[in-house]
């Protein structure tokens, strides 16, 4: 593991001028047909014999079919949908991917043990020249068949399975349609004969039922003989409530026990929390906070937390995951302060009239600065108002004031990184509306669409219910879906920003069919208001998941002290990834583009990877250039854009060539602070509301350097200003594509083709759209620069690569000493 690298001096500026898809499966070629479908046919006698053999000396019960894992080659796709045959009662149990490799486990009932290997044989018949096998990408796709195994079923770290001592495990069975009760008999006959315990509470989603067993390791390997309804199996995690629903004696034995191996460190990193204030009396807070920094825009309100949310999100902001901390054994060390500003009056004072809350953003701002003026600082804030906003994504005076604090357009000119709540979905909403349309009706709340502001939606991880109090209770999402109180940006036109950026825990909503409601084992566990009495509470939703998002900003302020607030953004949405869950539930549509429309303004970038963020591999290196451009300039009477800045990356050209048609990916974030358009009339038009914008545009494989100038820049183009170059944009190599990623202070895109595609992709433009400070010249902001940061990430899933020193042998003298700007 390394640091990440950034760059400098890698600029080029030029005079700018700007201009008035995806591929099929990607299967192994077999270039004897033959001699594979004998291989394919061989392992599956060997796992049918395998089978018959443990029937005949097993002392239980053997279910009627089998279980058989198919495995595709490294770095290539399996003919997933093939493998299962609903007529013929073939279903495919679980997928999963492993090392770049995909591994289907299917069950095959009696009288249908012959189904595959018949498919293999005529695959394996002679045909003519020009034509395939027959099930030719079936059976191509399969790289290794075997008798499926525990290890087939279990999702998660294997470390955590089950030895000789039993342990709660969530087994998940399949059912056929709308028929739950045929297997859920079976399985609960199964665990009776195995004397595995069952917990009598289950979840219900459509095909799958999620029930708790206690079993060890050979209890496991015995219901999966048995049952021929296993889906798979993960431990299940500790309930919430198990802390939440201890005395006021016993929680302080755990919090005393934490404290003893917890160090504090006097950092210069900062969470500032803008809520109900904070209960810094907390013995788990308040080593982290120091008096000076627990204020109040209004004298009169008092610091204290009047309400408890301001407490409950300095928990999740100071640890994080609390209920792990606890739970654990391990050494803890808090790198970051907390601070404190109280925004909401208490009820006996008149709440501030809404269109001032941006005033009172600002105020709150101010305050911490005065008391920690060098802080680098993440400010949370997960108050949010769904009241008198705007339905589209256009901006409001809320919104604005919060672009403007960030981009420091009060004057200052400090760049500031601010965290936002998206806002919630209230479980009642559900009633009327399912899951997740309910989501998507509710649109972020206001300030959620400030451009320069990390939004922060929510994904769910918890489904275990264990409180008596929720007895037949459910609950609604699965896990790494979005989370049931997670509002979405999918009604919202076009034009206007991706919100949310990124998604953290935030909890899950239970129902029993009728009601919906919040509770504490789908909730995370935090610090309460009232430590006298008690010192755990529980807190969910976009809020928890903000405290999430400003705790990780902490980690990395820490990690790179003076790191600007615009990299650490782009750090945190460049380290995102969509589940499996998020893709298969927005990315439905047909029509790929509004496919992933629906996912990005639902999931965001998907859920951020702070060890992705924070540090580089071998085989997958973070390159950071922090640079700034001047976007336009004013002459002889007009303005007019200025300049773009041609990057040249150090680029490890013979290691791509080396690795062939293996799988790169090369990713790009570009992110910048935009000051918001002075005067609610420029709001009606995006191209009023930014000061600037910028773009980036990637060297395609076909194109030399001068190409590629003259395709993005008219100002190169000489004479002739229809010379476009000789080479292609190659837009339709981006998964996102321009037309979904440019949109935003923040563009973020990825390309996923072979090693040898991308041996010349070391030029990257970033050049500047219009904006106000252009438009608007007679304001005098049209000489002003900008700051940016461009994040340029490569990475390939064959762990025995290293790219990080071909990298860094490309840099002269290359030590990591300070973070420098291009």
């Amino acid at each position: 593991m390394a640091k990440n690298i950034f760059l400098q001096h890698t600029a080029t500026p030029l005079p700018y001028a700007s201009q008035s898809g995806g591929g099929g499966p990607k299967y192994p070629v077999r270039d004897d047909p033959d001699a594979h479908a004998k291989f394919i046919s061989c392992k599956l006698q060997e796992s049918r014999a395998q089978d018959l053999t443990q029937r005949q000396v097993a002392a239980i019960r053997y279910k009627d079919g089998l279980y058989l894992e198919f495995s595709g080659a490294v770095q290539h796709d399996l003919a997933i949908q093939k493998l299962e045959n609903l007529q013929k009662g073939i279903r495919l149990s679980n997928v999963k991917k492993d090392n770049g490799i995909v591994r289907a486990t299917v069950y095959i009932p009696a009288g249908q043990e012959t189904y595959f290997l018949e498919k293999v044989q005529a695959y394996g018949m002679p045909v003519g020249d020009e034509e395939n096998p027959k099930n030719n990408d079936l059976v191509r796709s399969i790289e290794n068949v075997r008798l499926a195994m525990l290890d087939s079923f279990w999702f998660g770290d294997t470390a955590t399975m089950p030895d000789e001592n039993p342990v709660w495990c969530e087994i998940w069975l399949r059912f056929e349609r709308n028929d739950s009760s045929g297997a859920e008999l079976n399985f609960t006959a199964c665990c009776n004969t195995l004397e595995i315990e069952l917990n009598t509470r289950r979840i219900l989603f459509p095909e799958r039922i999620v029930r708790l067993g206690k079993a060890n390791k050979e209890q496991l390997k015995n219901l999966i003989s048995m049952c021929a309804y296993i889906a798979e199996i993960r431990r299940a995690p500790n309930a919430t409530s198990f802390f939440d629903k201890l005395l006021g004696k016993e929680q302080a034995e755990w919090v005393d026990e934490l404290l003893a191996r917890t160090t504090f460190h006097n950092m210069n990193a900062s969470v500032c929390l803008l809520d109900t204030g904070l209960s810094a009396e907390h013995p788990l807070l308040s080593p982290a906070t120091r008096e000076e920094d627990v204020q109040t825009v209004e004298s009169a309100w008092r610091i204290r937390d009047h309400d408890g949310h301001g407490t409950e999100m300095a928990g999740v902001a100071l640890f994080n995951d609390l209920k792990d901390c606890l739970s654990g054994s391990k050494e803890l060390h808090v790198w970051h302060k907390l601070e404190s500003v109280k925004i909401l009056p208490p009820p006996s004072f008149d709440e501030n009239p809404p269109e001032l809350y941006g005033a009172v953003t600002e105020r709150a701002v101010a305050l911490a600065e005065i008391a920690s003026p060098y802080a680098e600082r993440a400010i949370c804030m997960a108050v949010t108002s769904s009241e008198y906003g705007t339905r589209d994504g256009s901006p409001t005076s809320w919104s604005g004031a919060v672009d403007s604090i960030t981009s420091g357009a009060e004057g200052s000119g400090r760049k500031r990184l601010f965290f936002i709540s998206a806002g919630n979905v209230d479980p009642t909403e559900l009633s009327a509306v399912e899951y997740p349309s309910a989501n998507i009706l509710h649109c972020v709340e206001n300030p959620g669409q400030a451009w320069n502001a990390l939004t922060v939606g929510a994904y769910t991880k918890d489904i275990t219910i264990e409180d008596g109090e929720f007895s037949g209770f459910s609950p609604v999402a699965d896990v790494g879906d979005l989370s049931p109180y997670s509002s979405t940006s999918v009604n919202w036109d076009d034009k206007w920003p991706i919100k949310p950026e990124i998604l953290l825990d935030g909890g899950n909503i239970a129902t029993n069919g009728t009601d919906y409601t919040n509770c504490p084992d789908l909730s995370l566990l935090t610090t309460d208001r009232l430590p006298l009495v008690r010192l755990f509470s529980t807190i969910w939703g976009t809020s928890s998941a903000t405290a999430q998002a400003a705790w990780m900003a902490a980690q990395l302020f820490t990690e790179y002290p003076d790191i600007w607030p615009e990299t650490v953004r782009a750090l945190l949405v460049h380290s995102s990834r969509w589940t499996d869950k998020m893709f298969r539930r927005f990315c439905t549509n047909k029509l790929k583009s509004q496919g992933i429309r629906n996912l990005l303004r639902s999931c965001g970038y998907g859920i951020p990877h702070l060890e992705k963020a924070i540090q580089c591999l071998n085989n997958s290196v973070n390159m950071i250039i922090q640079g700034e451009i001047q976007p336009y300039e004013k002459s002889e009477g007009s303005a007019h854009t200025r300049e773009m800045h041609l990057h040249t990356i150090p680029w490890p050209v013979e290691v791509l060539q080396s690795l062939g048609e293996t799988e790169v990916e090369l990713r790009v974030t570009l992110s910048y602070f935009v000051e918001p358009g002075p005067g609610e009339i420029g709001w009606k038009n995006r191209y009023r509301y930014p000061s600037y914008g910028l773009r980036f545009d990637l060297i395609n494989t076909n194109e030399s350097i001068e190409g590629f100038k003259k395709r993005i820049n008219v100002k190169m183009r000489g004479d002739d200003p229809k010379d476009k170059g000789e080479g292609s944009s190659g837009s339709n190599r981006w998964f996102l594509g321009p037309e979904n990623r440019d949109v935003g202070s923040i563009h973020s895109d990825f390309i996923k083709t072979s090693a040898v595609n991308l041996c010349n992709a070391n030029v990257i433009a970033v050049h500047p759209v219009i904006g106000w400070w252009r438009e608007r010249s007679y304001l005098g902001k049209c000489d002003s620069t900008a700051r940016y940061s461009l994040i340029v990430s490569l990475s390939t899933p064959k762990e025995d690569i290293d790219l990080y020193t071909a990298i860094v042998d490309k840099i002269p003298n290359y030590i990591q000493t300070e973070i420098p700007t291009a």
